[in-house]
C-alpha cells in the first residue's frame, strides 16, 4: 500500500513540470517577425539547422545573429532581422563650366560669346538597404550622364601689338586646349576646335590643309586617357569626328598622298606607374570618307615588344612617296613598306641610359627624295663612361638601300629634331632642300640645355644659326619640337617664350604671331 502511494505521488509530481529537452537535444529560441519560437534541436547543431527546424526562410540580405554557421548551446537565442534591398534613380543637374579664350584677332578688352552654356543632367542609381522598415544605408552604384553640359565660351580680345604677317597656306596652332588657324595673314585667325581639352600629343594638318587631326584628353578615372579626332577646317560649322583611335602618344599623321584621306597612328596601354603607359608599338591605318567618317581600319603592324626599352614606344614618319615609313626606337631606326608591312632594320643605335622612367628615341625626318633619312645618332663616349651613358649626340644622314651614314653635324644634342623643307626647284632646274634642326647650347648636357635653331643645305653645307638672335634666351626644353616649314620653304614656325613665332629663314628675323603665352603645338600646310 505504501509503495502504491509513492508511485502515485511521483506520477503527479512529474505531470506538473514543464517539458525538458531529452538527452542529446537542446532548446533554443528564435526571434523572427515579431515572434519568438522555441525549438528543440540536436546538441551541436548550427544556427542554420535551427532555422530549418523552425521553418524560417532567410532573404538574401536578412541579418542573423549569431552567424548561420555558429554552433548553438542550451538556451541560445537566434535573432533574425528582416532587410529589404531596393534601387532608386535620382536626377542631378550638372552646372555648365565657363571658359575664356584669348583672341589676338579682337581688340583688347572686347568680348564675344562664342558658345552659350547649358546645364547637363546626371542620373544616379543608389542601392538602399532597409531593416525592419527603417533605412540603414544608401550607396550610389552607378552614374550615367544623361545630358552632357555645354560650357559657356567667351572670347576675350588680346590683340597683339606686333604687325600682321602674310601667311602662306594654312598655319594651325594649339593654344589653351583649343585649335586655331591662320590663313592669308596672322591677323586673320579663327578657332576650329574649342572644346578646351586638346592635349597636344597629336596636332597634324592633312597634306591639302583641309583636315586637322588632334588628340583630346579624357577626364581622370576613365579607362582611356585620350582619343584621336579630325575636323574639317574649311567648314566653319563642322563638328569634330571621332576616328576611334585611343591612347595615342607617340605618333599619328596623314599619308602624304593628298588624293586619299589616310591617317596612321600608334597606341599605348594606360598604366598607373610612370610613364603612364606601356607601348603597343603597333601601327593602324584608317581611311576616311570625304566627309571625315571612318570607312576602313587596317592593322598594319600588330602589338609587339618594340626592342630594347620597347615599353616607352616607337615613333614613325611617312616617306614623301606615301608608300614607305621610317620607324625609330631606342635601339634602331628602320623602314616599313606599307604594301608588305614589317620592321626592316636600317641603322642600329646605342640605347641611351636615361636612369629614369623615360627612354630616348631619336628624332628623324625624310628628305624630299624618299631615299635619305636625317636622324640623331647616339655618339661615342667622351671619356671612360660606358657607351650607353655617352652624352654625345650627332646629326647624320642615312641613305637606303644600304644604310650608309653620312655625318653632318657633331654634338647637336639629343633633342635636335631635324625637319626637311619642301622640295625646291632652282633656276638651273636642280632640286634643292634645306634641313632645320635644334642645336643645344651645352651639347654635352643636352638633356637639360636650352637650344637654338639651325639651318643647313641637305648635304650639311651652308650651316648657320638663325634663331634666336645672339644674346637672347634659348628655346626651352618644354618648347622643343620639330619646326614646321612654310609651303615655299621661306619661313619656319616654332614655339618660343610660350608663343608661336614665324622666322624668316634667309634673315633669321623672327616675330611672334600669338601673345597669350599658351601655344603648345602647330603645323603648316599649303
Amino acid at each position: 500500500m505504501k509503495r502504491s502511494v509513492a508511485l502515485l505521488l511521483l506520477v503527479l509530481t512529474t505531470a506538473c513540470v514543464s517539458p525538458r529537452a531529452t538527452a542529446g537535444t537542446i532548446s533554443v529560441t528564435i526571434a523572427v517577425d515579431d515572434t519568438q519560437r522555441e525549438v528543440s534541436i540536436p546538441a551541436g547543431s548550427t544556427v542554420q539547422s535551427a532555422l530549418d527546424v523552425a521553418g524560417v526562410q532567410l532573404g538574401e540580405v536578412d541579418r542573423v545573429e549569431p552567424a548561420v554557421y555558429a554552433v548553438l548551446t542550451e538556451g541560445s537565442v537566434v535573432s533574425v532581422r528582416r532587410r529589404i534591398e531596393r534601387f532608386e534613380i535620382e536626377q542631378r543637374v550638372m552646372p555648365f563650366a565657363r571658359q575664356t579664350i584669348r583672341n589676338e584677332g579682337l581688340p583688347e578688352g572686347e568680348t564675344r560669346l562664342l558658345q552659350a552654356g547649358s546645364n547637363g543632367l546626371e542620373e544616379i542609381t543608389s542601392r538602399i538597404l532597409e531593416e525592419e522598415g527603417e533605412e540603414i544605408s544608401r550607396q550610389a552604384v552607378q552614374r550615367t550622364l544623361a545630358v552632357e553640359p555645354m560650357p559657356e565660351i567667351i572670347m576675350v580680345g588680346a590683340q597683339a601689338a606686333h604687325s600682321p604677317l602674310d601667311i602662306e597656306g594654312t598655319l594651325a596652332y594649339l593654344s589653351g586646349g583649343n585649335a586655331w588657324v591662320m590663313q592669308g595673314s596672322s591677323a586673320n585667325r579663327r578657332p576650329v576646335a574649342v572644346s578646351g581639352d586638346l592635349d597636344g600629343q597629336v596636332f597634324k594638318l592633312s597634306p591639302d590643309g583641309r583636315w586637322l587631326a588632334f588628340t583630346r584628353s579624357h577626364p581622370e578615372g576613365e579607362a582611356d586617357f585620350n582619343s584621336l579626332w579630325v575636323i574639317d577646317i574649311e567648314d566653319p560649322d563642322a563638328e569634330a569626328l571621332d576616328t576611334g583611335g585611343r591612347n595615342v602618344v607617340h605618333f599619328a599623321d596623314w599619308s602624304p598622298n593628298a588624293e586619299v584621306s589616310v591617317l596612321a597612328f600608334s597606341t599605348v596601354e594606360p598604366r598607373p606607374s610612370p610613364p603612364g603607359w606601356q607601348a603597343n608599338n603597333d601601327l593602324v591605318l584608317v581611311t576616311l570618307s570625304s566627309a571625315g567618317r571612318v570607312l576602313r581600319e587596317e592593322q598594319l603592324l600588330p602589338s609587339n615588344s618594340g626592342g630594347q626599352y620597347g615599353w616607352w614606344g616607337t615613333s614613325f614618319a611617312w616617306a614623301p612617296d606615301a608608300v614607305h615609313m621610317a620607324y625609330a626606337r631606342a635601339d634602331q631606326v628602320g623602314l616599313i613598306d606599307t604594301r608588305e608591312p614589317d620592321f626592316e632594320p636600317l641603322y642600329p643605335l646605342e640605347p641611351f641610359l636615361t636612369g629614369s622612367d623615360w627612354a630616348w628615341v631619336p628624332g628623324l625626318a625624310w628628305a624630299p627624295n624618299s631615299r635619305t633619312l636625317y636622324l640623331v645618332n647616339h655618339g661615342t663616349p667622351v671619356a671612360i663612361e660606358e657607351s650607353g651613358a655617352s652624352p654625345v649626340f650627332d646629326l647624320v644622314a642615312v641613305n637606303w638601300p644600304g644604310g650608309s651614314a653620312l655625318p653632318l653635324v657633331s654634338r647637336t644634342g639629343m633633342f635636335a629634331y631635324p625637319s626637311a623643307s619642301p622640295r625646291q626647284i632652282l633656276d638651273s632646274g636642280e632640286m634643292a632642300a634645306q634641313v632645320a634642326f635644334l642645336q643645344a647650347y651645352t651639347p654635352l648636357k643636352s638633356e637639360t640645355s636650352a637650344y637654338r635653331l639651325m639651318v643647313m643645305d641637305r648635304d650639311g653645307s651652308n650651316l648657320r644659326s638663325i634663331f634666336p638672335a645672339s644674346g637672347e634666351a634659348g628655346i626651352s626644353q618644354a618648347e622643343l619640337a620639330p619646326v614646321a616649314w612654310s609651303p615655299s620653304a621661306a619661313r619656319v614656325t616654332l614655339i618660343y617664350r610660350g608663343d608661336l613665332w614665324v622666322v624668316d629663314v634667309a634673315s633669321g628675323t623672327g616675330q611672334p604671331v600669338t601673345g597669350d603665352g599658351l601655344a603648345l603645338a602647330f603645323d603648316w600646310k599649303p
